[in-house]
């Protein structure tokens, strides 16, 4: 029988060229995430980064394609404003956790689905593509216009290079070493490195109560649909693989709980993480791999607090751009502009939670205005 690319690893160079592209694909979510974490939390970025280093490879050995693992998004933005201790972050990714991992083994993802229209998860990733615009523009790319300007014209020259010549598009790898480079160039590369050691996070009972009202709510919809139902749906878009709800459902709840547990950042799964892999050129479980060696590198480099406080945040903006355009592609899929459409609209200025809510109600109000009808 033919192996499929994802299955047919190491064969051909330019396969590894290609997924060493989409390896870094997803970083224009993950790293601005971690960083601004870091710097409104307190939460050591080099941990961070080792847990989510280590969750790549584990990944792309398990799924073999480039199923992503990305910052849970929500929990990330109440953190980034709120300056919320680490504690209570550890203590939304516990109960996260723990939640994903019932709902996964319980086999309970199948009732979700059939409670959650497809043209839901379609706004869902709609919403998400305009809020990665909405952060990128004035968070990313206006305080640093200069890289953000130099990665706009290595996203341009890699577009154009490749309608003449049939290369991967190595851009989001090229604007990720290129900040490196500069952060290096500004700081000077640190003399001595140090990999730092996790440690056990035990939230408080009141840490737990907190985030358990405040942090949950707005991300169990989006975990449940973009982490993974989402997720699964794109994943058949892009490889025609069935990939098991249920299954995804317990990854996320085991990267999530791990993760939180030892001074890492709760993670999932993402479709836009998984459109980004695949729009750099990611193919296979391969570009996990990569990607998992890039962000312990960057990890450890990152331990000295100049490298990581010098890196151009344009970079970063530009490719939360390029992802979004990517989701917003596959969000336009959808039979029910209208439901799907709503949802984006409203995730802008009032959260993906509560375009998810308006959204799931309005399709729940039309199939039953249509069963009604149906003689």
């Amino acid at each position: 029988m033919e192996m499929s690319a994802s299955e047919r690893p190491f064969l051909h160079h330019s396969y590894i060229l290609s997924e060493l592209a989409g390896s870094a694909g997803n970083f224009g979510t993950v790293l601005p995430l971690l960083f601004a974490v870091s710097v409104s939390c307190g939460m050591n970025i080099s941990i961070m980064l080792l847990w989510a280093a280590a969750w790549y490879i584990i990944t792309g050995l398990y799924y073999r394609i480039p199923i992503p693992v990305e910052p849970l998004k929500a929990v990330g933005a109440i953190a980034i404003a709120e300056s919320v201790t680490p504690h209570l972050i550890a203590a939304s990714g516990i109960v996260m956790g723990i939640i994903c991992l019932c709902i996964g083994f319980f086999g309970w993802m199948d009732r979700v689905r059939q409670v959650i229209p497809e043209p839901v998860i379609r706004g869902v990733q709609l919403g998400l593509a305009l809020i990665f615009i909405k952060s990128a523009i004035p968070g990313f790319i206006l305080p640093d216009i200069s890289f953000a300007l130099l990665s706009v014209s290595i996203v341009g020259a890699f577009f154009l290079t490749r309608r003449v010549v049939k290369i991967p598009d190595l851009s989001a790898l090229t604007i990720i070493v290129s900040g490196f480079f500069v952060a290096i160039f500004s700081a000077g590369f640190p003399s001595f490195i140090s990999i730092p050691v996790p440690l056990l996070e035990i939230p408080s009972p009141n840490d737990f109560f907190y985030a358990t009202i405040h942090f949950v709510p707005p991300q169990l919809p989006l975990t449940l649909t973009n982490a993974i139902l989402a997720t699964s749906l794109l994943a058949h878009d892009l490889f025609k693989r069935e990939e098991n709800p249920d299954t995804i459902c317990k990854t996320v709840g085991m990267m999530s709980l791990s993760a939180s547990l030892c001074g890492g950042f709760p993670m999932c799964h993402g479709a836009g993480g998984l459109a980004a892999h695949y729009r750099f050129g990611a193919r296979g479980g391969l570009s996990l791999l990569f990607g998992g060696v890039l962000l312990f590198m960057i990890g450890i480099l990152c331990s000295d607090l100049e490298i990581s406080g010098a890196l151009p945040v344009g970079m970063f903006g530009v490719l939360l751009i390029v992802v979004a355009v990517e989701l917003a592609k596959h969000g336009l899929k959808t039979d029910n502009i209208i439901v799907s459409g709503l949802i984006a609209v409203l995730a802008v200025p009032f959260g993906l939670a509560i375009g998810f809510c308006a959204g799931l109600i309005l399709a729940w109000v039309l199939i039953h205005r249509k069963n009604h009808l149906t003689p």
